[in-house]
């Protein structure tokens, strides 16, 4: 295996392997770095860039600190073995002891003893394609059967898949999140045993789980991952919400896809395919999530209201999953605004600046709408799933966006008459000795030109230029 693309990006990690081998101890890279470079190097992609490097040694957490006393270290796992190593360019570097483990809660082991086989490590570990490590001279350490499934695109437990998911709870969630990243399938044994303990998850705090889910989003098959999640009971026991889209109809004149479950699937699909980050996407999902209850309240007539209700529902699943506060804030809005982002095309100018700009402060988009207005660009993220994910698709979207590149460039003239007020008004002309009158706008209207067209960027220049021009028309100065 080459290893110059990981020590490129991370010099310290062969610095770290180095020292560890010239003091006699064992030592390679682990897990997730040697999976993703070997499955470049079987894609021939020669563009791969290691994120994160994980190391492993037989030396203790006593006897690292020792090797590296020059260096700053953090315990961050003292009871499993694990110290931080911050290098001397900044980076940190995570070293863990080989180690076994035990009497597993469901959530955690009870009892993790350091051993000195790197083979004896790897066999611990939950799925075959996180097992492998490579050395230092870029042999492989392969003793699960990784590699293999590797290239074949399959996801299989180390050992018996029973145990591993009764083990921890989160595994659930990883096996899915590992298809998903790696657009592999998950084998049928492995399968069969995730679906059996499924509700092993409710052991696991809501923090765990929140995180391993947003790793899901995070994938570009995010749609596979939720429809996985709910063939396996899973998705049911921490977004039950989002399992009761399930059957509830839609008018086929606006969605022939199918029920609320089916749309909202679409819309992920297109999510995806628009590489939105996890929130954008969660917010995708659960755009809908009060249709079931609006369409009770209107008695099964229509849904009318459901992104009201669904504002509700969103907030409580937010609290479910130990959001942020911004982050829950960030999805009720989306959620309560998502219908009314489709009429801003019908809404008079004023109003349009106001709902574009909501939440940020007014100023010129140099160019990049979405990081200046960042809740609008969520907004327009939506309505795009939303849209392409029915009967509407670009006829609902394309003259919002239109119309907010018109809202944009209004905006950027509103800022820049701002900026041109700063520099220079009417007062200042009647200082200059001009005399009230229409010359008086004739005046501004020329400095302001040459100030949006860029020529003027201070006050100096704008008074001087003012004097130049009523000089030139010879205007009348009193």
């Amino acid at each position: 295996m080459n290893l110059a693309p990981i020590f490129g990006a991370h010099p310290y990690a062969k610095v770290i392997l180095e020292t560890l081998r010239r003091r006699g101890h064992d030592a390679a890279l682990v897990g997730g770095v040697v999976r993703d470079a070997l499955r470049a190097q079987q894609a021939k992609q020669r563009d791969f860039v290691a994120r994160e490097v994980d190391l492993a040694s037989d030396a203790s957490p006593q006897q690292v600190r020792r090797l590296f006393s020059g260096w700053k270290t953090l315990e961050v796992g003292k009871a499993f073995g694990v110290i931080v190593l911050l290098a001397p360019d900044g980076r940190r570097y995570e070293l863990a002891s080989y180690r076994g483990e035990s009497d597993y809660d469901g959530r955690r082991p009870a009892r993790v003893r350091l051993v000195r086989s790197l083979e004896r490590d790897l066999k611990r570990r939950d799925f075959t394609v996180n097992g492998l490590a490579a050395r230092l001279d870029g042999a492989v350490v392969d003793v699960v059967g990784g590699v293999a499934d590797l290239e074949a695109g399959v996801i299989r437990t180390i050992g018996d898949p029973q145990r591993r998911f009764w083990e921890d709870g989160l595994r659930l969630l990883r096996a899915v999140r590992f298809a998903c990243a790696l657009g592999a399938r998950i084998e049928p044994r492995t399968a069969r045993a995730l679906a059996q303990n499924s509700r092993r998850l409710e052991r696991v705090s809501a923090e765990r789980v929140r995180d391993e889910f947003f790793k899901v989003l995070a994938t570009p098959r995010a749609k596979r991952g939720i429809e996985l999640l709910e063939r396996f009971g899973v998705l049911a026991l921490f977004l039950p919400e989002l399992c009761a889209l399930k059957g509830v109809p839609q008018p086929p004149q606006y969605h022939p896809e199918g029920d609320v479950w089916t749309h909202t699937l679409l819309a992920l699909g297109w999510a995806d395919r628009l590489r939105l980050d996890p929130l954008l996407k969660l917010a995708v999902l659960l755009h809908d999530v009060g249709k079931p209850e609006a369409l009770r309240c209107n008695e099964g007539r229509h849904a009318g209201g459901h992104e009201h209700v669904g504002r509700q529902i969103v907030v409580t699943v937010g609290e479910r999953l130990k959001l942020s506060a911004s982050e829950r804030n960030a999805l009720a809005l989306t959620t309560e605004e998502h219908m009314r982002v489709a009429r801003l095309p019908q809404m008079h100018l004023a109003k349009q600046l106001r709902f574009v700009t909501s939440g940020t402060t007014p100023h010129a988009p140099d160019g990049s709408l979405p990081r200046h207005f960042p809740r609008w660009a969520a907004l327009l993220s939506v309505l795009l799933c939303d849209a392409q994910a029915s009967v509407h698709r670009a006829s609902a979207w394309l003259p919002v966006l239109q119309q907010t590149v018109a809202v944009g460039l209004r905006l950027h003239d509103l800022a820049q008459l701002e900026r041109a007020h700063k520099l220079l008004d009417g007062n200042d002309v009647l200082r200059l000795g001009l005399n009230p009158g229409p010359a008086v706008g004739r005046v501004l209207e020329a400095v302001y030109d040459r100030v949006f067209s860029g020529e003027i960027h201070d006050r100096e220049h704008a008074l001087e230029a003012a004097r130049r021009w009523i000089e030139r028309h010879g205007l009348d100065a009193g």
